[in-house]
């Protein structure tokens, strides 16, 4: 990057090396804590945990996928991104909106109740830990965007609809291991919803809006099955995660893993004083996007990579410019340049070129020339 010192944010995530693990015993109660391993004491996969702050950071990318064998830590690092996330500020209006929404003129007229609200002085919104909601493999449907509640409308005879595990992602993370393994209008139903933030449940003259702002990853093992084009298309970053080839890495990994199943709550606190880091500056990181632009070169060498790529969806475009933004304040900046975009290329584009489709214009290309030529022998002869 020019030479510059890079932000404490990318040196964390670059650097953390092996510590010394605590050996003093904690007394068990019986009780089942929910200890997720630390994000930052995982062994290599840069750019794994790369992907996953940048969409943490900038829910605009449109999710994550990863996609690896089995055993190459997947799992493990979303499920340890709990632990550096930082509170978001979840809305107490039925509108959904929040103190910076009503800045608007037309808040007043929008928004009346809750301008009233703000405007004597009461409070509007508060800050909620950020979740994981996964998915569970064998998830209905009705799971999935909500329905009838069957309980209640049994013992009660009341009917009542419910929200689904959709709406209780809203402003959190949502995962879905072995992703490709789901039922198709299941995938299609959460790419809707996480695309427009927001969804419709209708049960005979009962309806529902649910809020789905939330960020979508998923994994996979390609040796169980792929995933349709339409879905690959609509998942902004794809992470292709292999098992570490160095000795020494893989040997860590054991002592880490071995260090922390003896003593969790030890070698979590082992790491708290990198993680508390980490937190603050995803917090900046934040705040600072919303300042963060594209300098004119980075765009145009962009528009030229995906032309010169010939890549047809314009979700490229978007997921690049977004990423390249995000990793810019993850570096502290307020512009991205050529070697954000240079970093994030990879994450954004593979995997989103088509070997049929090339093939099948090409071929739509020989028919159209076809055409013309037999055209053109016809009108030499009248």
């Amino acid at each position: 990057m020019s030479g510059r010192p890079r932000s404490a944010l990318l040196q964390i995530l670059q650097n953390a090396g092996p510590q010394r693990v605590l050996e003093a015993k904690i007394p068990d109660f019986g009780l089942a804590d929910n200890l997720p391993y630390p994000f930052l004491a995982m062994v290599g996969q840069v750019e794994m945990r790369t992907a996953l702050l940048l969409a943490v950071i900038n829910p605009a990318v449109n999710g994550v996928l990863l996609i690896g064998p089995r055993g190459t830590g997947k799992t493990t690092a979303v499920r340890s991104l709990t632990s550096i996330l930082p509170a978001i500020e979840v809305s107490d209006c039925e509108e959904g909106v929040l103190p910076s929404d009503l800045e608007n003129d037309s808040a007043r007229y929008l928004y009346p109740d809750c301008y009233e609200k703000h405007q004597a002085g009461e409070s509007i919104s508060h800050f909620e830990t950020v979740r994981l909601v996964e998915l569970p493999l064998n998830a209905r449907l009705e799971d999935v965007v909500g329905g009838i509640n069957e309980r209640i409308a049994v013992q009660r005879g009341e009917v009542r609809l419910e929200r689904g595990i959709l709406a209780r992602a809203d402003n959190n993370l949502l995962y879905i291991d072995e992703i490709n393994l789901l039922e198709n209008q299941i995938v299609d139903a959460i790419l809707d919803a996480a695309a427009q933030g927001s969804y419709t449940v209708r049960r005979g003259a009962m309806a529902g809006t649910y809020r789905s702002r939330f960020v979508l990853i998923g994994s996979m093992n390609p040796e169980e099955g792929y995933l349709r084009p339409q879905i690959m298309d609509r998942i902004g970053l794809r992470v292709n995660v292999r098992g570490l080839a160095d000795v020494a890495d893989r040997l860590e990994i054991y002592r880490r893993v071995r260090h922390y199943r003896r003593n969790p709550q030890a070698f979590i606190r082992e790491w708290e004083p990198q993680t508390a880091q980490m937190h603050d500056e995803i917090m900046q990181a934040q705040e600072l996007l919303r300042e963060t632009e594209l300098d004119a070169k980075a765009v145009e060498t962009a528009l030229t990579l995906i032309q010169a790529l010939e890549i047809d969806s314009a979700h490229a475009e978007y997921t690049l410019f977004e990423a390249a933004r995000a990793h810019a304040a993850a570096d502290g900046r307020t512009l991205a340049t050529v070697d954000d975009i240079r970093i994030v290329a990879p994450l954004a584009l593979r995997q989103r070129r088509s070997e049929f489709m090339s093939k099948y214009f090409e071929t739509q290309r020989q028919e159209d020339d076809e055409i013309h030529r037999t055209f053109d022998q016809l009108m030499e002869h009248r």
